[in-house]
């Protein structure tokens, strides 16, 4: 009886369906948890014929790909191997009532002590793309960093042609022969620049262009005729760079994991702290050359910087590895170091994909009103001692409305949370300018910045138009800001003085590019617009590590809302301890 059921047609058909539905048809986009492990320690590296020991994530550098999908749960285990404090921060992710686990040492989190862990655990919603993690403490970035690649629920499509492959994460970066954690001790003690680095890295690279590194080349490999997708991120400490393969164009697809519209380039800018990724589609029959890729800073302040080139190679695939190295290299040419034109223009090129399945919900309205000057100011030398900042007499600084910060001794999330701020933070950061006075023009005679740890509250879902002016103190200079724990948008930027008659009428409200940081334009302004509708305590500073030392950082303090999902939960059991 049993034999004969299997063996009917009946049955077999509707055996059949039901292998179609459950195979062949779309199914439910079922996010997963996702385990990582991350062993701080360290490792022997070497670069440029020079061999030191760094610090490394797994022993790799740069460190481990983090994969996961929109939806999914991350749960990532930090293991503190090293005498270092350490903490780790996981760039552009939004932490949705997660702020416990964004990472930047005394703002969210005291940092992981010597063979201390700490379990970070949170959902990545509604992002998908490429982001970045890295150390937050010190200048440690310099070799703990590491791509993250969130790809889009399972069977929905990307809004742009699907590439032919997708290609590992090309990050930049810079290599130091010196410790990092010397170099930024001594610019602090002496009040002077710190040293620059000794080369740009390419995945860790320096390529062919420099002393003793033609074998640490990154090479990319690709077929005629074919569509790839390139994730680029800028890990560098202190320098926005161009970008560009000789003879090919690309086309942005994506900006700190958010769609934008398609535009074609041959050359990118893309700050500290940023992300974009290209559709590089090459050249329909086998070129008789191979193509150099180059990366050089943008570079727009009075100090020195590391005036170098990174390279690496792009190269069609060939049976005859002989033939290649008889092909000639093709070099591209690069914007002006300091083409401040370029960069506007660029980023002045960049929209919102604003399509129906990803609208640009840019606020209409504006709760909250802020302009902030940003740029270098002074402090006066100790006394008994001798400094080597401006006039030989003061140490450099940096600030946020003339006021540089401080970090405290214990993080600021904890404090708000358990209502112990008092004497930890004060609430009175100034929403505009103290004192006003020509911001692009002759700078005043005054130097001086204040010194303290002042925060910004917010009610929660306030929205909020921040405008960020640039100045010329001791130089104009372009600006990466990030924003943590919130996208936004870029609805206006400029040369010169805001003006708030006449800027804010040219403001794009309709599909301005969405990211987690910005270039504050050399001599200019930017304006942005977001809803604070995460609670928590979130850092804002300058991505360049130089100046986010000096103290051009500030944090925001959002109130939780009234319902239960709009409020920040009790931190986790094994929260680090200062």
């Amino acid at each position: 009886m049993v034999s004969s059921l299997l063996a009917s047609p009946t049955f077999l058909g509707a055996l059949f369906f039901s292998f179609l539905t459950l195979f062949l048809l779309p199914q439910p986009a079922l996010a997963i948890t996702r385990h990582y492990k991350f062993n701080v320690k360290l490792q022997n590296v070497t670069r440029l014929c020079h061999t030191k020991s760094i610090l490394t994530v797994n022993g790799k550098f740069p460190g481990p790909r983090i994969i996961a999908r929109e939806g999914d749960r991350l749960i990532i285990k930090v293991v503190n191997h090293v005498s270092n404090n350490i903490s780790i921060h996981w760039h552009g992710i939004r932490q949705i009532r997660s702020g416990w686990f964004d990472g930047p040492g005394y703002i969210t989190q005291c940092p992981i002590q010597t063979n201390q862990s700490y379990v970070y655990n949170y959902t990545i919603v509604g992002q998908r793309g490429t982001l970045f993690w890295h150390a937050h403490i010190s200048w440690l970035r310099a070799t703990v960093y590491g791509p993250i690649v969130i790809l889009p629920k399972l069977g929905v499509p990307y809004p742009f042609p699907k590439p032919d492959k997708e290609i590992r994460p090309i990050l930049f970066g810079e290599w130091f022969n010196a410790d990092t954690e010397a170099v930024i001790s001594q610019a602090l003690q002496t009040g002077a620049a710190p040293n620059v680095s000794d080369a740009y890295t390419i995945n860790g690279l320096p390529g062919p262009l420099y002393n003793c590194s033609a074998k640490d080349t990154y090479k990319l490999k690709v077929k005629p005729g074919k569509t790839y997708l390139l994730r680029i991120i800028n890990a560098a400490l202190n320098d926005e760079l161009f970008f560009s393969i000789a003879n090919h164009t690309f086309t942005i697809v994506e900006v700190d994991a958010v769609y934008t519209k398609p535009f074609q380039t041959n050359t990118l800018l893309i700050t500290p702290g940023q992300t974009t990724n290209l559709l590089l589609k090459t050249k329909p029959n086998l070129p008789n050359a191979t193509f150099l890729m180059l990366a050089r800073p943008y570079a727009t302040g009075q100090g020195t910087f590391d005036n170098t080139t990174v390279a690496g190679i792009l190269q069609y695939k060939t049976t005859s590895t002989k033939h290649i190295k008889n092909l000639p290299l093709l070099k591209p040419t690069l914007p002006a170091l300091n083409d401040t034109a370029f960069a506007f223009n660029f980023t002045s090129k960049l929209r919102s994909l604003a399509s129906p399945q990803y609208p640009a919900n840019v606020p209409q309205t504006v709760d909250k009103n802020f302009f902030f000057t940003i740029g270098l100011g002074t402090n006066p030398c100790p006394k008994n001692q001798t400094c080597q900042g401006p006039n030989n007499s003061t140490k450099f600084s940096a600030s946020v409305n003339n006021i540089s910060m401080i970090l405290p001794s214990t993080a600021l999330l904890q404090t708000h949370f358990f209502g112990k701020s008092n004497g930890v933070y004060a609430t009175d950061f100034p929403s505009k300018p103290i004192i006003p006075f020509n911001y692009t023009g002759t700078p005043p005679n005054n130097t001086m910045v204040m010194n303290g740890t002042k925060v910004v509250v917010l009610p929660f879902n306030a929205t909020v138009e921040l405008v960020m002016q640039d100045t010329s103190i001791l130089g104009a200079e372009s600006h990466p800001l990030h924003l943590h724990g919130f996208n936004f948008f870029i609805v206006g930027q400029g040369i010169g003085n805001y003006d708030s008659n006449k800027d804010p009428k040219n403001y794009n409200l309709v599909d301005p590019v969405e990211r987690n940081t910005v270039g504050v334009p050399s001599g200019g302004w930017v304006a942005i617009r977001f809803r604070a509708d995460n609670p928590g305590v979130w850092f804002m500073h300058c991505h360049f590590e130089v100046h986010i030392s000096w103290g051009l950082r500030m944090a925001w303090v959002v109130q939780d809302g009234k319902l239960p999902n709009q409020k920040l939960p009790p931190p986790p059991a094994d929260l680090p301890k200062c």
